[in-house]
């Protein structure tokens, strides 16, 4: 997938001007999924799921700390049941061993359950070049697909959009006549997808961890889609990042009870699916053949730096769930697969940084998102760190750098520093309207323009924290 993360400026204003997209958005953040895990997280006990969080952040560490020795044991186990370990540096070159596999196989058709490592790919795009077809089964996918659009979340893709503009989607490429009842509709999905299950040559399937110890590759889904993708087609084909190992079976357990929660507010998701070689004498189901393609695409290059903590990411979504900016303009305002906090930390180190120049300033810094983080990824610090590399290579606006070199010779003068501050609250006031709000800031429209009928900010009374505090002395 091409990113058009350079471009998030400008993708945000049309968010911003979208007015389905703003009411699709307003519904998911008036609860949605930040609301079910706190739900979950209060069921549990709160103390308890914070020792929960730093069991799974544990967890993790350890298995990066020894990333290559986990690999290896992984790839040892896998083989000696059977089923084929491949790496991949880029995920370019993952698409393409996907595609080799394919034409070794004779595969014409693939059904894929989710995989955001495949989005990282473009492997729909390769495959269907390469004359196979590519059906995605995961519901929220299948309805992103037949729009020919990206995911806008990692965990609910369709999340903008609403249930006519479905409604329109299914009554176009079904040809059945146009429902509304959502049962209904998902019952016609179901039906239309059955087909192809039974008459894929291959499955492709995402990893969300892969376990060390016995050589298998875990997937969680809410839909039976994922299994039927691994157990139905005769080609089995698991794409996932190098960073997914984790140790042990016990391990998952701990893993499992936090991720569902973070990510939907559940205790347990409908299916949890293991895959541990090809399909034996003696299986009554399963494929006949089990590929691993584990992905680098930069994530080395993370191991030990600055932004290694973003590596113990286990893709629950539930930073995007609780961050305002992405409840504001939305998924595809982030121009890659990963939006959100983690895509505004994962893009630019994965694309470059001088590719996501917007990406570490779309946060307020609020820091919701380090809060409900399953595995207590710093992510204000991350982000953080790369604000400062930007300055550091010269890649923020000269206006920018400027005015910080202004407020940095000025705060070196308090006497001048003071007098400036004086002067300052004075004009401030003087911007207020009767009602005491500023309209328009000086230097600083971004905060006061908006395309829906604008924002104001109140306007001081005119005196400094200094005068009030002297004042409040006397």
């Amino acid at each position: 997938m091409k990113s058009q993360s350079i471009h998030f400026k400008s993708r945000s204003s049309a968010a911003l001007d979208n007015p389905v997209l703003q009411q699709n958005l307003r519904q998911f953040g008036s609860g949605g999924l930040a609301l079910l895990r706190a739900r979950a997280v209060e069921a549990y006990g709160p103390a308890q799921f914070e020792g929960l969080r730093d069991a799974a952040k544990a967890i993790r560490e350890r298995a990066l700390d020894n990333l290559a020795v986990w690999l290896e044991k992984f790839e040892t186990q896998a083989k000696a049941r059977g089923a084929t370990v491949l790496y991949a540096e880029t995920a370019e070159e993952a698409s393409d061993l996907v595609v080799e596999i394919s034409r070794r196989h004779g595969v014409k058709k693939v059904v894929k359950s989710k995989s955001m490592v495949s989005e990282e790919a473009g492997l729909n795009e390769a495959l269907a070049a390469a004359g196979v077809t590519p059906i995605e089964t995961d519901l929220g996918e299948y309805i992103i697909q037949l729009a020919g659009e990206a995911p806008s979340h990692i965990i609910a893709p369709a999340v903008h959009k609403s249930k006519d503009e479905v409604s329109d989607l299914f009554e176009r490429h079904h040809h059945t006549p146009r429902k509304t009842d959502i049962p209904a509709m998902t019952r016609e999905a179901r039906e239309v997808l059955r087909s192809h299950f039974l008459s894929a040559d291959m499955g492709i399937s995402g990893g969300n961890f892969l376990i060390a110890e016995t050589g298998s590759g875990v997937i969680v889904t809410n839909e039976g889609n994922g299994r039927m993708v691994t157990t139905l087609p005769r080609v089995h084909v698991c794409i996932t990042g190098i960073e997914k190992v984790i140790p042990t079976l016990e391990d998952l357990s701990t893993l499992l009870r936090v991720l569902t929660r973070s990510a939907t507010g559940q205790a347990i998701s409908n299916y949890v699916s293991f895959f541990t070689g090809p399909r034996r004498q003696d299986d009554v189901e399963g494929p006949e053949h089990l590929y691993f393609i584990l992905v680098d695409g930069g994530r080395s290059n993370l191991v030990g730096s600055d932004l290694h903590d973003m590596l113990r990411c286990i893709r629950c979504g539930a930073c995007m769930n609780h961050c305002p900016v992405y409840k504001t303009v939305g998924g595809h305002a982030y121009g890659w697969v990963y939006p959100g906090p983690m895509g505004s930390v994962l893009t630019p180190a994965f694309d470059g940084i001088e590719n996501a120049l917007d990406l570490p300033q779309a946060a307020t810094m609020c820091g919701a998102c380090s809060v409900v983080c399953p595995v207590k990824i710093p992510l204000p610090d991350l982000l953080r760190t790369l604000r400062e590399k930007q300055v550091d290579l010269g890649l923020r606006p000269w206006q920018e750098r400027v005015a910080m070199r202004l407020w940095f010779w000025f705060a070196q003068r308090p006497a001048l520093y003071a007098l400036a501050t004086r002067i300052g609250v004075r004009v401030l006031k003087l911007l207020g309207n009767r009602d005491g709000m500023i309209a328009r800031l000086p230097f600083g429209s971004g905060w006061t323009e908006a395309k829906n009928g604008g924002r104001f900010m109140p306007a001081p009374e005119g005196r400094t924290f200094r005068e009030r505090y002297a004042a409040m002395r006397r």
